[in-house]
């Protein structure tokens, strides 16, 4: 029994038996100050009825009661109609999710989505503003596959250009053929170190350049080491030997370390694309564009096209002297992506900053006559900021993911030990505790806002065992798994199915929430937020601590009820293990 459906059906049937009314019904949860389930509100008919509220609310109520066996009772408070459902359509619910072990994943849709997330560049480790691009794409990910769609996860490597020419030119000059071992730390923190020097050398020679009277726009253009990474990219480009051999060096102590960041903070893809592949497809999308009309040619030789009737004015797509922009590589790597996958829909997780070039090139890819342009889908999101203010890669003032993880895993260890738990844990067990505690305070706070909003990082607050944190939901969940073994220790046996017993509201309240467990993942979905299922995660930990707080379970005396909580809590750890699951999120089962 689908259970909203079946109410605002009877609602329905009740609107036109009563006043010849057509139209659609919206249901809400009753507010936990009033007796109820689900919430009608009748103000809206009000008006073309010319009825007072009250006398609306109590006769659809009286209607659909006596004409449904479902509905047990109901309150009309002014224009809010509060139906009350039969215990018996609860117990019938808990046993359907009991029943059902893949409860929450949505039937094959038969369509297929790639999304495509974290785009490092290798000039530089991942940071904290990369974590929450890998969350979003990894949790979306997983959304979309619980809600019917057969998911790609790709990633975009940003292996060329003259910001990596920087870091390489850098190690070149200062280096001093130093390794990630002769230096002791990871590959890709080693190209981020000379990416920082570059940039200290550089800023040097701007001053100086000034100094002697030349402007800083004509400084930064002419200084010496600018002068010396656009040769390095040239040669790049034509091939030359040595420099490639620098590349590829570098790029290899790069991938190996965001290989390592990659596993520690379980982020994985299916397939991995690479720029300096990729960027020269997008010259036959432009050759093509030119004989079919859609791009045209300026005196200069550059390529162009219009889109003013989209709002977005004309856009360089080939520069005079035949070299690619940025927007020319993606318009080949699109193509390629669907070529290898054929999806039905495309989403780029990629920050608010790249939102106009986006709408340029689905505009572009819609003006090419792209079957796929319709499908494609930029999830957009919020930069994150620290207390101390904005991040900088090139000056050195990013947070450090590799850092930031460490960290919050030396901060998640102290808060345990604090509370004194877990002596009888080995020392492998301990560390594996801290570190799930410490990721899933870090996912959890990067997910549970809106992706489209900017926000602010505080890692102090995402690790407190209380409030609306992932610590809070992990503890929820390893508090079940307790009164869980202690039932078995004790020989009570934990079924799949129940008894019907005289419920609680607190009962009824943890059933209508598990409930609406699937309605989250495919609203999630849907709305490509996760915030949707980390705000559902917490409400359902939040409402399993009051319904604790308020019922006992182990000292329960009569055998039947027991045993119907002791099912209950176990389809709520459950659905809370499977939740944090789509957030990337493990929950232990001790702690």
């Amino acid at each position: 029994m689908n259970i909203e459906q079946s109410l605002k059906k009877a609602i329905q049937e009740a609107l036109l038996a009563l006043y010849q009314v057509e139209e659609e019904v919206v249901l809400q949860p009753t507010k936990k100050d009033f007796e109820g389930n689900y919430t009608y509100v009748v103000f809206p008919l009000v008006k073309s009825l010319r009825k007072n509220p009250a006398e609306l609310g109590n006769a659809i109520g009286q209607y659909i009661k006596d004409k449904n066996d479902f509905i047990s009772s109901f309150n009309v408070v002014q224009g809010f109609l509060n139906i009350v459902l039969n215990d018996s359509v609860w117990i019938d619910t808990l046993n359907a999710i009991l029943a059902n072990e893949n409860f929450g994943v949505l039937p094959s849709n038969g369509q297929s989505v790639m999304v495509e997330f974290s785009s490092p560049n290798t000039n530089k480790p991942l940071h904290l503003g990369h974590l929450r691009n890998n969350f979003l794409g990894a949790a979306v990910s997983n959304i979309l596959t619980a809600g019917g769609f057969d998911v790609a996860k790709t990633c975009l490597v940003n292996d060329r250009g003259v910001h990596i020419c920087k870091s390489m030119l850098a190690y070149q000059k200062f280096g001093n053929g130093a390794t990630p071992e002769s230096l002791g730390i990871k590959g890709d923190h080693l190209a981020g170190k000379f990416y920082v020097e570059f940039d200290k050398a550089y800023k040097a020679e701007i001053s100086q350049l000034m100094a002697e009277g030349k402007t800083e726009e004509e400084a930064k253009k002419t200084a010496p080491l600018m002068l010396e990474t656009q040769e390095m990219l040239q040669k790049w480009e034509q091939g030359d030997v040595e420099t490639m051999a620098l590349w590829r060096k570098m790029n290899d102590w790069v991938f190996e370390g965001f290989a390592e960041t990659y596993k520690k903070i379980g982020v994985s893809f299916d397939k991995v694309y690479y720029e300096s592949n990729t960027y020269l497809l997008g010259k036959d999308v432009v050759e093509e564009g030119l004989k079919n009309g859609i791009f045209f040619k300026k005196e200069n030789g550059s390529v162009w096209i219009d889109l003013k009737e989209e709002g977005l004015d004309e856009k360089l797509v080939l520069r005079a002297d035949g070299t690619s922009v940025y927007i020319t590589q993606d318009l080949g790597t699109t193509d390629l992506k669907f070529n290898d996958y054929h999806n039905d829909k495309s989403i780029w997780v990629v920050g608010n900053e790249q939102d106009y070039h986006f709408q340029v090139l689905f505009a572009i890819m819609k003006k090419l006559g792209r079957a796929y342009a319709d499908g494609c889908y930029h999830l957009s999101y919020g930069m994150v900021d620290l207390p101390s203010g904005k991040m900088k890669s090139r000056e050195g003032t990013v947070v450090d993911a590799d850092e930031l993880v460490a960290e919050m895993i030396e901060t998640a260890a102290e808060t345990t030990r604090e509370r004194g738990k877990i002596d009888d844990f080995s020392k492998e067990e301990a560390e594996n505790l801290f570190q799930m505690l410490a990721l899933g305070a870090l996912k959890y706070f990067l997910l549970k806002v809106e992706p489209k909003k900017r926000m602010l990082f505080n890692p102090a607050e995402s690790i407190d065992f209380q409030g609306n944190t992932g610590p809070f939901i992990q503890y929820t969940h390893a508090r079940i798994c307790s009164i869980l073994r202690k039932a078995e220790s004790q020989n009570v046996p934990v079924n799949n199915q129940v008894k019907a017993v005289e419920l609680l509201k607190p009962e009824s309240e943890l059933i209508y929430l598990l409930n609406e467990y699937p309605t989250a993942v495919k609203k999630a979905g849907d709305e490509y937020s996760p915030a949707v299922i980390a705000n559902y995660v917490y409400d359902l930990a939040k409402t399993f601590n009051q319904f604790y707080a308020e019922v006992s379970i182990m000292n329960e005396t009569d055998n039947d009820k027991q045993q119907f909580r002791l099912s209950l809590i176990k389809a709520v750890a459950e659905t809370i293990s499977k939740a944090t699951g789509l957030l990337g999120i493990q929950v232990p089962t001790r702690m």
